[in-house]
């Protein structure tokens, strides 16, 4: 029997032992009540929808306050003064049910969110309460986490423990900073913090304490509240966080009183800003040249999403005659109890549907008028202690809770367009592209200037090249002109000289006067040959001309050339003149959409909605932005809503898009509709069944395995649905997604699917033969508690139809769980820390006990030692009632128990 001795000081818990016979007993390990579908595995946040469905609790409500309550164990005090009386509270985590009892005989019943035992680690509160609301954060919304209760029940402990000697013990505070921290780009995006104290009715700032007067602004259009003049830290890393956590709680006014050795006299707020850039359609500057145009695109603005979380750490509420209270501490208390006073009448308002709601009698209420009644995602966590000699202050604090149950939010996303940085990138593409233009210019106008100097260098070069061949070729010819002229004077002067002899002498006769004859035509002859000779000269020199006019022809073309590309220059500067003209187009329209922004904006302030759109093309639009389209008079378009104006012939058929994000938010919403018993036979006569179990056969996607396996096991819900799951393969292609898929959270819907249809007893031969029982054991491979958890609810479903059916003579032999193995597990689990997994492992091995041909089976597994401490320990008095009755309704246990001397 484990004996359990605990102290808590301080908000704080210190553990000497839990121990049983053989080990030392840790903590439970966490469990998510609040499973999601991921389609990041790497982070925190998985997917926005599933965040948001998470919003809507188990009643249907979207947006309500939800409650956990978290008792605290009995300190040293307390276990020394009550030592005599009993608990005066009683959970029942497994119904979500509270007893608050009234006498021995008498007590009262409420029903929460959920319900913390003594023993649930800080991983589980922050799981439970306030990973749901970070995850919403994330995605665009505001949330907050607050912890309400007396003073000295675990507020602080739960909320702003550092845990830095033991991480297991770190607070939601931190352990939301680690979450945010690995979820958001730092390069892109952006966390900031402020850490405040609410003292006296004044605003402190905790990391600043000399602010000591922050006032509280509210925005006249949406009613947002803000806090201007506090200090806004930007956070790096974790360690800067709990740095300046550190620094504030240095800071935050306690006192000692006889509740609490260390008792806060102060509200603690902590506001963490995350800002985040989605993603949108690619956005760039294409040109296109032809015809000397220019084509600019528009950028598209990129969409921020702003979240706020606020965690509020409440200051105690307690009685001024039991804290013993006076002078100064007297003056804190008042002021507590005021404030907390006037959130509870908040609280009632909202809760009775009031016109009127209170919110400015106090700053308290005045902050956190988002998270009651505003568009914050709010969970309350409610603590509590087990003395009864505190019932009155235990009561108020469950009414409480019971009250802010009943609020109702309407969660909105913060979404704008962030047109600082759409101005920044078309200055800097504007910038690139004016620097492109002059390049090209200054290089189109080196290139001229180029062709220009080699042209008239050209010229220049022929001119003198043809000037120099012109003047030595007339040179040449003028000489040989001149020599020839006097050679034929000479020649002629010699004749002529001869001729006057000849008439002197006439004696030289006839022939000597013959050869002067031929001697003056060969003279005649030669002057002929000369003049020949200056007209080919001439002919030489015309032609040396009609070059020279080819060369200046050439010239004048590379004048005309130039005067081309002087008119080109002309034409490039209007066309950057065009541009600029563009240019000016392009930034009158940004400042048009930031008018229609503006407008759009300050429409859905004042209740405007989106028209739905109509036919398959919206359907796919609402699919694929299920955020955007979640603003509507101020609420989110819900499921049901999509459903009655598409159709739900139209969402089968997205089954099948080739789009797999369109796949993948059809499945879910196909999910969530099966979720509603109401729309699980239209599901199934339009064939969504059989759409969802192709996605199996053929999806290799581990966002559809697990969203598809879930729609499967809300339908499994349904007796009828069960047998056609059965009839079309549904557990064979089950346990063969089990056996490929990793994800815990797809192996949990795979897993609470077969266990729903472990429970029909027509089909447990069927189910066994087609490798059910064989796939639930391969999955606690994955030792995640959810799948854990699903997998012992199985197997004990199994169990009790076995045991059924041998009572009713139908059965007989050896159980099928048996023989599949399935026993050292059940052996190994039946103390499992965490209760779900426990109660099922215990209901079973009394199913299993019942019929007497396992007993000796049982024996040998060491499952008759774990029958034994159930009749005796276990917390649930029905499972230890019937424990105890299958032991002495069974000869071969108690023969058994009689040879070991077990007495019973």
């Amino acid at each position: 029997m484990a004996t359990t001795a605990s102290i808590y000081r301080n908000g704080n818990y210190s553990r000497n032992s839990l121990i049983t016979n053989n080990n030392k007993v840790e903590r439970p390990p966490s469990v998510n009540s609040n499973p999601k579908n991921s389609l990041k595995s790497k982070s925190l946040r998985k997917s926005a929808p599933a965040a948001l469905g998470a919003a809507k609790d188990d009643t249907g409500v979207p947006g309500r306050v939800r409650v956990a309550v978290r008792l605290r164990p009995r300190n040293a005090e307390e276990m020394v003064a009550d030592a005599d009386f009993a608990d005066c509270v009683e959970l029942q985590p497994e119904v979500k049910r509270l007893k608050l009892r009234k006498n021995n005989w008498d007590s009262d019943t409420y029903e929460f969110d959920e319900l913390l035992t003594e023993f649930a680690s800080q991983k589980r509160v922050y799981e439970v309460v306030a990973k749901p609301v970070v995850e919403s954060v994330l995605d665009g919304y505001n949330g907050t986490v607050m912890a309400y209760g007396q003073t000295g029940t675990g507020k602080t402990y739960t909320l702003g423990r550092l845990g830095e000697e033991d991480t297991a013990a770190r607070g939601i505070m931190v352990r939301a900073m680690e979450d945010i921290l690995a979820d958001v780009s730092l390069e892109t995006n952006s966390v900031s913090i402020s850490y405040l104290q609410l003292y006296m009715e004044t605003i402190q700032d905790l990391l600043n304490p000399s602010n000591d007067n922050i006032s509280i602004v509210e925005d006249p259009k949406n009613g947002d509240v803000s806090l201007p003049g506090a200090s806004l830290v930007e956070i790096r890393n974790q360690q800067s966080f709990v740095e300046l956590l550190r620094l504030g709680e240095a800071h935050r006014f306690a006192a000692n009183t006889k509740l609490n050795a260390e008792s806060s006299r102060s509200h603690a707020i902590l506001m963490v800003h995350v800002k985040r850039s989605v993603k949108g359609r690619d956005s760039d500057l294409s040109s296109e040249n032809g015809n000397n145009s220019r084509m600019v695109k528009i950028l598209e603005p990129p969409i921020v999403r702003k979240g706020k979380l606020v965690i509020v750490d409440l200051a105690g509420s307690e009685r001024i005659d039991k804290s013993g209270s006076e002078g100064h501490t007297l003056e804190e208390a008042k002021s507590i109890n005021l404030s907390l006073s006037a959130l509870g009448k908040c609280i009632n308002a909202l809760a009775e549907n009031s016109a009127h709601v209170p919110v400015r009698d106090s700053k308290l209420t005045r902050l956190l008028r988002d998270s009651f009644g505003g568009t914050a995602r709010t969970s309350l966590i409610i603590t509590i202690g087990p003395s009864p000699r505190h019932r009155g202050e235990t009561a108020s604090t469950i009414m409480f809770g019971q009250r802010a149950m009943k609020v109702e939010n309407m969660l909105k996303l913060k979404e704008e367009f962030d047109y600082k940085s759409l101005s920044r990138r078309l200055e800097l593409q504007l910038d690139k592209f004016i620097a492109e233009h002059e390049r090209q210019q200054k290089a189109f106008e080196e290139e001229i200037e180029r062709v220009t100097m080699e042209a008239q260098n050209r010229i220049s070069e022929s001119e003198r090249n043809n000037a120099d061949a012109l003047e030595k070729e007339r040179t040449k010819y003028q000489k040989e002109y001149m020599e020839s002229i006097k050679k034929l004077e000479e020649k002629w002067m010699m004749n002529q000289q001869k001729h006057d002899e000849s008439s002197n002498a006439i004696s030289y006769g006839k022939d000597s006067r013959i050869a002067n004859i031929e001697e003056l035509a060969e003279m005649k002859r030669k002057l002929q040959k000369e003049t020949l000779l200056r007209k080919v000269a001439e002919g030489e020199v015309n032609i040396l001309k009609s070059q020279l006019a080819g060369l200046k022809k050439s010239e004048a073309s590379a004048k005309s050339d130039i005067s081309k590309l002087q008119k080109m220059l002309e034409d490039v500067g209007r066309q950057k003149e065009k541009l600029e003209g563009e240019i000016a187009t392009l930034q009158s329209q940004l400042l048009q959409i930031s008018f229609e922004a503006d407008e759009t904006a300050r429409r859905i302030d004042k209740g405007g909605s989106e028209e739905v759109l109509g036919g398959l093309d919206s359907l796919m639009l609402q699919v694929r932005q299920p955020q955007i389209n979640d603003s509507g008079n101020g609420e989110k378009a819900s499921i049901a809503k999509i459903f009655e104006q598409v159709g739900l012939q139209k969402i089968l058929s997205l089954l099948e898009a080739e789009d797999a994000d369109v796949r993948i938010h059809a499945v879910k919403l196909v999910a969530n509709l099966a979720a509603e018993e109401k729309n699980q036979e239209k599901i199934v006569e339009a064939g969504g069944l059989k759409s969802l179990l192709t996605l199996l056969r053929s999806s290799k996607d581990e966002t559809i395995y697990r969203v598809a396996a879930g729609a499967i096991a809300n339908l499994a819900m349904n007796e009828t649905n069960q047998e056609l799951i059965m009839a079309q393969g549904g557990i064979r292609l089950l346990s063969m997604t089990a056996g490929n898929a990793e994800d815990p959270q797809t192996l949990r819907m795979i897993a609470g699917a077969i266990a729903n249809l472990c429970g029909n007893d027509k089909l447990q031969m069927k189910l066994r033969g087609e490798g059910g029982i064989k796939a639930l054991l391969g999955m606690v491979r994955c030792r995640h508690p959810d799948v854990l958890a699903q997998v012992a609810r199985g197997i004990a479903n199994f169990a009790k139809c076995e045991s059924k059916a041998s009572t009713q003579g139908t059965k007989a032999g050896r159980s099928l769980l048996i023989e599949d193995g399935a026993l050292p597990w059940i052996v190994q689990n039946a103390k499992s820390e965490a209760a779900q997994i426990r109660h099922h492992v215990e209901l079973a091995l009394c199913h299993l006990a019942q019929h007497e041909v396992n007993a000796k089976d049982m024996i040998s597994g060491g499952a008759l030692w774990e029958l034994v401490r159930v009749s005796r320990d276990c917390l649930r008095e029905d499972i230890r009632t019937l424990a105890h009755r299958t032991l002495t309704s069974s000869p071969t246990f108690q023969a058994e128990m009689r040879r070991l001397r077990i007495d019973h």
